[in-house]
């Protein structure tokens, strides 16, 4: 077979917004450990409120068991999963120690600023590294990238908040970022968000399943309630359109006290979202590292193409082909197989033994072929690159899919 070399120095995978008026803004929302058997069993009217404009879902955190893509179901290890797009053998969180992240792999909130310099971007949160170490605040290596308002780091400030044994400080916390958000959103209506909220996954680590976790979701419930409102003011007053995506970074163990491993309860999350235009792929199948194709596609932000056939995710907003990309290699053959949503559409394959991309190079990637998407597998030859590593990615009407073949 005849293969052509892509190199990925040009190109941009755009993730269409639908023709409008409207100005597109949105905001992403974690509520720290809270399993998904928890928030499905407990009131939660805002929670409840957004969800019956749009949708809720069970979702996947973790990446792949037993292969490259598998990633601890640790608090930043998820938000950066969120942010990037990528899991951690990408981003290279293992940890809440967040000590060598790769920042090749963009935030959405880098891309975001890098196609819109001048739309706003805002964090409020409860921890301040997810500013300074995940968004990489001012760093050389994101390009200086900085959020144009922020409003975090009260962990540290010892007289408001003097810390508590029963970790009741983290509540007045939560209380003064929720408070802020809601009134900033109210005011200034950034175009792209994120609220992080600490104190239920404190009542987890504290008591494990018990009345305070319960707790500890109802009273996130109102200060998510309190942005809910603010976003209905802005819709309702100026011409906006907002998505609000809330999430949490992981489940528990059984007990409730614990997270980390891989256990059914510990990866299993969930997603609630007012998105209007939610496809199949957000009740089959998605997982943390959807929310950021998702976001940019309700955004109508171009992502560039070398960086869109690095994401795990997809879109679960808008159209989708297929989704859960794996590949193999069988009897001197690389053998594909996916989930397709598509009838009558085809899609490229592309294949590449280097991986430059993680040091800021170029890949160049052989196409390998055209597939019919609704079979849902093909099969191409090796012959003339062997090699102990593969990046494959399947080229789809709606974006990318990437895979890869890691042979140890």
């Amino acid at each position: 077979m005849k293969k052509t070399l892509l190199a990925l120095a040009l190109g941009f995978l755009l993730f269409p917004a639908v023709a409008q008026t409207k100005a597109k803004k949105a905001i992403f929302i974690i509520v720290d450990g809270i399993p998904a058997d928890v928030v499905d069993s407990v009131p939660t009217p805002n929670i409840d409120q957004i969800a019956k404009v749009g949708g809720f879902t069970t979702a996947v955190m973790g990446g792949d068991v037993g292969t490259y893509s598998q990633t601890p179901t640790i608090s930043a290890v998820g938000y950066n999963s969120m942010l990037t797009g990528v899991w951690a053998n990408k981003h290279n969180v293992w940890g809440n120690g967040i000590e060598d992240p790769n920042y090749q792999y963009w935030t959405i909130f880098r891309a975001f600023k890098e196609a819109n310099p001048g739309k706003k971007t805002a964090i409020f949160s409860t921890w301040l590294d997810n500013r300074t170490k995940l968004l990489g605040d001012k760093l050389p290596q994101t390009g200086h990238f900085s959020p144009d308002y922020y409003f975090d780091g009260f962990e540290l400030d010892t007289v408001n908040f003097p810390p508590q044994k029963d970790r009741s400080h983290f509540h007045l916390i939560d209380e003064t970022v929720s408070k802020e958000a809601a009134r900033y959103i109210h005011e200034k209506a950034p175009d792209l968000s994120w609220m992080y909220l600490e104190y239920s996954d404190d009542m987890g680590h504290t008591y494990g399943n018990s009345p305070q976790m319960i707790d500890g979701l109802k009273k996130a419930d109102i200060q998510i309630g309190r942005v809910w409102e603010a976003i209905q003011y802005r819709e309702k007053n100026f011409d906006e359109d907002w998505l609000i995506v809330i999430t949490t970074d992981h489940g528990r163990t059984a007990d409730g006290f614990g997270h980390g491993g891989h256990s059914e309860r510990e990866r299993t999350i969930w997603i609630a979202t007012n998105g209007k235009n939610l496809n199949s792929h957000f009740e089959d199948s998605p997982e943390m590292v959807d929310i950021f194709p998702s976001v940019a596609h309700h955004l109508g932000l171009e992502i560039p193409k070398s960086q869109a056939m690095e994401l795990d995710g997809a879109s679960f907003i808008g159209p989708i082909d297929a989704v859960d990309l794996k590949a193999e290699l069988t009897d001197g053959n690389f053998k594909l197989t996916w989930k397709s949503y598509s009838t009558g559409q085809t899609g490229r394959v592309w294949i590449t033994a280097t991986n430059h991309f993680k040091s800021r190079g170029l890949d160049n990637y052989s196409l390998m072929g055209e597939v019919k998407l609704e079979e849902g597998s093909a099969t191409f030859s090796t012959k003339g690159m062997e090699s102990d590593f593969y990046k494959v990615v399947l080229e789809t009407p709606a974006g990318y899919l990437n895979y890869w073949i890691v042979n140890d």
